[in-house]
């Protein structure tokens, strides 16, 4: 009887040895960086052949360690009949031991070994704005006046594996980063930097981690109409097509009169009387508010934004705009920011 419960031990102790070693075979890194830069964004992808994602494993990184990717679930992605899974880890300036990665899938539990991932320096630039990035694009900006003596230029940053959090220019009166969304490689975020006058061209750098070097990114810094911006994220007062639009409907309204006149047919009355309507509304004077002494002007429509100047006095002036608990305006002459629903009269 004992020799016979010994055997039963040991057949038990095969299987759980060959589950085990099965789903360790499961599951491998098809990616680990051997280096990478200081405070680089970076990725560390598993795969799982031959395995679908209906039934998703669940990952756990030694818990004991400091170290711990940005997101606890990754990013799955099916390629044919295999499935990678993606963490995102942020470097620092010493090397990063990537902690002993746990898995429980339906074949039992694995696990995959510690990595060593080695710090290289970056040789630094005056221009570098501190961003690491495999691609990186400004896709809106805004000039608006700051003061008598500045320009504040707002751009609208969307990028990939990158630290936009650390962004920064050195050898400028003043630069933030603010609005950071975070979708796994993606970050977008709005970067502000005040200049004086003089400079008509904001140009930095940031390192491609995918080319291995710096790539320069450049706008114009020009206040065209203080009263027009071309960041959508920002609700213009009027949009670049504004012009085109009220010239349009006073063709229209011009070509359905005079049709009016020669045919004498109601149908281009109506349409001209439709026209004219339209037009007339471009010309609807914006809603006035009333903005408490005091009260605080920010940059961007966000509770984190920098505060750009105050409202020396009571101020009546036209609604610009409106987003989720501020109000655009125009304080002075050029001067346009949010303040809160809260900063405005009682009356």
């Amino acid at each position: 009887m004992q020799h016979l419960r010994s055997v039963w031990l040991f057949i038990a102790l095969i299987v759980a040895y060959t589950t085990l070693l099965s789903a360790q075979n499961e599951f491998k890194y098809s990616y680990m960086p051997k280096k990478v830069y200081n405070n680089q964004l970076f990725a560390v992808t598993i795969i799982a052949p031959g395995k679908d994602t209906e039934s998703k494993p669940q990952f756990t990184f030694d818990r004991s360690s400091e170290i711990q990717p940005l997101f606890e679930k990754p990013l799955s992605i099916q390629n044919g009949p295999d499935s990678f899974y993606t963490f995102y880890f942020k470097a620092s300036n010493d090397d990063i031991r990537i902690p002993r990665l746990f898995i429980s899938s339906e074949s039992g539990e694995a696990s995959l070994p510690p990595n060593m991932v080695y710090i290289q320096s970056l040789e630094q630039r005056e221009d570098f704005c501190q961003v690491l990035a495999a691609d990186m694009k400004i896709k809106n900006s805004q000039v608006s006046n700051y003061d008598e003596k500045s320009h504040i230029v707002t751009l609208s940053i969307e990028a990939f594996e990158a630290n936009l959090e650390d962004m920064r220019l050195d050898k400028v009166q003043e630069s933030g980063i603010e609005n950071i969304k975070r979708d796994f490689a993606k970050v977008e975020a709005e970067f502000y930097v005040v200049l004086p006058v003089e400079e008509k061209v904001l140009k930095f750098t940031y390192f491609n981690t995918i080319k291995k070097q710096y790539e320069f990114l450049e706008v114009p810094v020009e206040v065209i109409d203080a009263s027009v911006t071309t960041q959508s994220d920002l609700n213009p007062k009027e949009d670049s097509f504004e012009k085109l639009k009220k010239y349009t409907f006073m063709f229209l309204v011009g070509f359905f009169f005079i049709m009016f006149l020669f045919r004498r047919d109601f149908f281009y009355l109506v349409f001209g009387v439709v026209s004219l309507i339209t037009l007339l509304t471009f010309y609807i004077p914006h809603k006035k508010i009333c903005v408490k002494q005091g009260a605080p002007l920010y940059i961007l429509p966000t509770q984190t934004s920098t505060v750009s100047t105050k409202i020396d006095q009571k101020l009546d002036t036209m609604l610009l705009s409106e987003r989720e608990g501020f109000k655009k305006v125009e304080y002075k002459e050029g001067i346009i920011g949010w303040v809160k629903n809260e900063d405005l009269c009682d009356n």
